[in-house]
C-alpha cells in the first residue's frame, strides 16, 4: 500500500487501530530484547516461552518482540498483560523462572511475586518520557506499529507548512543538538536553508562512541521511524532531498531494524518520490562507520561519508555551508532528530513547556557504573544530579560510598558529592568545568582512583586521536606519560601544573573537539579531587587503592574469622592460613588483583 496523501494515512491509522484492539483482546507476552536483552539472555526466555506455550497448545496467548525499553538492570525481562489491561513485569529471568511463569500465572492466573519488578519506584515513576516512549511499546519490525502511535503525523503536518516556518518552529522550540555541543537546532537549520546549492543533504550521526554510551543504540533499535521521520522533516526544510545515517557496523541490530524500517517506509512511500501526494522527493542511505572515535566528530565524519580519511578540517566553512561533497549539509545526531516529529505534532510550545531556563524539553541518558539501577533513562533538563543518582539510579550499588559521577564521556568531566544538586543544563554543568556530552552517565564509588580515571580517558583519546595535528599528537602522550609517573608514585608536585598547562594550550590550539576536550576529565578531576593527586605525589600513597605501585593488601588479625572465602579467590595462592584463624598475605606472592578485599564480608582485608 503506497499513503499518497494526509487522509491515506489516517485510514491507514484507523485500520491498525481495529487490528490492535483485536489483539488487546487476547493475553500478550512481549519479550523484551535489544541488544542488552540478547546478551543477558533473552533469546533463551524466549524460546522456552514459546516451547512452553506449544507443548501446553495455549494458542490463545500472543508472544511479541519488543525492544528493550530502557530498565537494563533487570534484563532480561517480559511482561504479561491481560484483556483487562493488567500487567505484570517479570525480571532477572532465566528458562526455568519462565516455565514457573507459565504454569502459576499464564495457566493458573496467579502472579508469581518473586519474579515480579516493582515499577512503583523512581526509576519509572520519575521519568518524563518523550523520545524513548516508544522503545518496548513497539515492534521496530513493523512500520504499522510506529503509525499507530501518530507516527509521521509531524512529517505530514510539516509537508503543509512553508520552510521557513518549519524552522521558525523549531527555533521557537528552543531545540538544542543533543549530540553534546547544545547548539541550536534552527539556527544550524537557517545555514543550510539560506546557503543557494542545487544539491543539500541531511545527515543523521548515530556514530556513538563515548565509553559508557549506549543512547543512541537503544533509539535506533526500539524506534528507527522517529529517525527517519525526524531527517525527512529536516530534509524538507532545508531543500535536502537525500539524507545519510552514519552508524557503527558495531551496532548490527541497529543496522538491521534500520534497513527494516527504510524498507518499509518506501512500501509505503513516505521515503521516496513525491511523499504524501507532494512534490518533495527524500531518500535516505546507511553509511556504517569503522568504529573510529574522531568520525564522531562531524567534520570527519564527513571525510569518511565520502571515503576519505576520517580527519577533522578546520572550520570555517562549516559543513552547513559547505559539507558532504562540499554542498550545504545539516549534521544532527540520534536524539536530536527523534525529538523533531514530537515538535512537529505537538507543537514547540508542548514540546519547550518542561526544562530549565536555558535548556528545554528532556534529556536521554545512559545510567551505568556502580550504580543499583542501571538502565536508559529520559529526564527534564534541569533535573539535578542527586535526583538522577539516588532516586532513579537508586544510589550507590553494594552500599559503597559515591565519589563521583563521569558526565559526556572522554570530553567530559567528573562531578563530585558538592556538586550533586546542580541543575543538568549546558551552561549549569560549564560553570564547574564539566559538559553534559551525548548523554553518558557513569557513576563512581569510593573505590574509584581519579588519577586513573583520567588516565583512562587520555589513553582512550590518544588510541582514538588522528594524530593529524601536533598539540594532540604530542600533548596526550606527554599527559600520560606524567599521569603514569604519579601513579607509580614518582610525581612532583610541579607535574599538576604541568597537566594544567598542557591541557589549556591543547584546548586553544587543537583542530577539533577531540583534542580541545581531550584533558577536560583531567582538569575537573584536578580541580575537584586535588587533594587525592596530592596524596599520591606527597604520601606515594593511592587512596582508592587502585594505583598497584602505591599500596598492598594486608589482613586484619582481629577482625578476621578464618573464612577462608579470600584464600579461595586468590589465584596465586599468597593467603594462607587455617579455617577459624586469622589469614596471612605473602607480600611477594601478592599481584594486587583485589579478589580478597572484594570477597571478604568482615572488612578484614585491608588497603595499606
Amino acid at each position: 500500500m503506497t499513503i499518497k496523501s494526509t487522509n491515506d494515512l489516517f485510514a491507514l491509522k484507523g485500520k491498525i487501530e481495529k487490528e490492535k484492539f483485536e489483539l488487546s483482546q487476547k493475553t500478550q507476552v512481549i519479550v523484551y530484547q535489544g541488544t542488552c536483552g540478547y546478551a543477558s539472555g533473552a533469546k533463551g526466555v524466549l524460546d522456552t516461552l514459546n516451547t512452553e506455550l506449544h507443548e501446553r497448545n495455549l494458542k490463545d496467548i500472543v508472544v511479541l518482540e519488543h525492544s528493550c525499553m530502557g530498565c537494563c538492570y533487570i534484563e532480561p525481562y517480559i511482561s504479561v498483560t491481560e484483556p483487562e489491561g493488567i500487567s505484570t513485569l517479570y525480571g532477572y529471568l532465566t528458562p526455568e523462572k519462565v516455565t514457573q511463569i507459565v504454569e502459576t500465572h499464564l495457566m493458573g492466573g496467579e502472579i508469581v511475586q518473586e519474579y515480579m519488578v516493582d515499577i512503583n519506584t523512581p526509576f519509572f515513576s520519575r521519568q518524563e518520557k518523550r523520545i524513548t516512549e516508544l522503545l518496548g511499546k513497539i515492534d521496530p519490525f513493523k512500520i504499522e506499529d510506529y503509525i499507530f502511535y501518530d507516527g509521521y503525523q509531524g512529517l505530514s503536518k510539516t509537508l503543509g507548512m512553508k520552510q521557513v516556518d518549519v524552522i521558525e518552529k523549531i527555533k521557537r522550540s528552543g531545540l538544542r543538538g543533543r549530540g553534546g555541543a547544545g547548539f541550536p537546532t534552527g539556527v544550524k537549520w537557517n545555514f543550510a536553508y539560506n546557503t543557494e546549492s542545487n544539491q543539500k543533504y541531511m545527515v543523521c550521526n548515530a556514530d556513538e562512541g563515548d565509553p559508557g554510551a549506549y543512547m543512541n543504540r537503544a533509539e535506533l533499535e526500539g524506534n528507527p521511524h522517529a529517525v527517519l521521520e525526524g531527517m525527512a522533516i529536516g530534509g524538507y526544510a532545508i531543500g535536502a532531498n537525500k539524507g545519510y545515517i552514519y552508524v557503527r557496523a558495531e551496532y548490527p541490530l541497529a543496522v538491521d531494524i534500520l534497513n527494516e524500517a527504510i524498507s518499509q517506509a518506501k512500501e509505503y512511500g513516505l521515503l521516496g518520490n513525491g511523499i504524501l501526494g507532494t512534490s518533495f522527493d527524500f531518500d535516505i542511505e546507511i553509511f556504517l562507520g569503522s568504529g573510529a572515535f574522531v568520525c564522531g566528530e562531524e567534520t570527519a565524519l564527513l571525510a569518511s561519508l565520502e571515503q576519505k580519511r576520517g580527519n577533522p578540517r578546520p572550520r570555517p566553512p562549516f559543513p552547513a555551508v559547505e559539507g558532504l561533497f562540499g554542498k550545504p549539509t545539516v549534521i544532527n545526531n540520534v536524539g536530536t532528530l527523534a525529538n523533531l516529529p514530537l515538535i512537529m505534532c505537538k507543537g514547540a510550545e508542548w514540546w519547550n513547556s518542561i526544562g530549565s531556563e536555558t535548556t528545554k524539553g528532556t534529556k536521554v541518558f545512559s545510567l551505568t557504573g556502580q550504580i543499583a539501577r542501571t538502565g536508559l533513562i529520559e529526564v527534564p533538563m534541569g533535573i539535578s544530579l542527586n535526583e538522577v543518582v539516588f532516586d532513579l539510579g537508586g544510589g550507590i550499588a553494594g552500599g559503597k560510598k559515591f565519589k563521583a559521577v563521569q558526565l559526556g564521556g572522554p570530553s567530559g568531566g567528573c562531578v563530585p558529592a558538592e556538586h550533586l544538586d546542580i541543575p543538568i543544563d549546558y551552561e549549569s554543568l560549564q560553570d564547574i568545568g564539566c559538559i553534559m556530552g551525548s548523554g553518558a552517565m557513569v557513576v563512581l564509588n569510593q573505590d574509584a582512583c581519579m588519577v586513573d580515571t583520567a588516565r583512562f580517558f587520555l589513553e582512550f583519546d590518544a588510541d582514538e586521536s588522528c594524530g593529524q595535528c601536533l598539540p594532540c599528537r604530542r600533548g596526550l602522550p606527554l599527559m600520560i606519560e606524567i599521569l603514569k609517573r604519579i601513579s607509580e608514585g614518582n610525581g612532583e608536585i610541579k607535574d599538576i601544573e604541568t597537566l594544567e598547562d598542557i591541557a589549556t594550550f591543547m584546548q586553544k590550539t587543537s583542530l577539533c573537539a577531540l583534542g580541545q576536550t581531550a584533558a577536560s576529565p583531567t582538569l575537573s578531576t584536578i580541580r575537584h579531587f586535588r587533594k587525592e593527586y596530592e596524596a599520591h605525589i606527597i604520601e606515594k600513597k593511592c587512596p582508592a587503592g587502585v594505583c598497584k605501585d602505591l599500596f598492598h593488601y594486608e589482613v586484619d588479625e582481629e577482625l578476621c574469622n578464618g573464612c577462608h572465602l579470600c584464600a579461595l579467590k586468590c589465584p596465586e595462592e599468597a593467603i594462607t592460613g587455617e579455617k577459624k584463624e586469622p589469614h596471612h598475605i605473602d607480600q611477594d606472592k601478592c599481584i594486587k588483583c583485589g579478589n580478597c578485599y572484594h570477597a571478604c564480608k568482615f572488612d578484614a582485608v585491608l588497603i595499606k
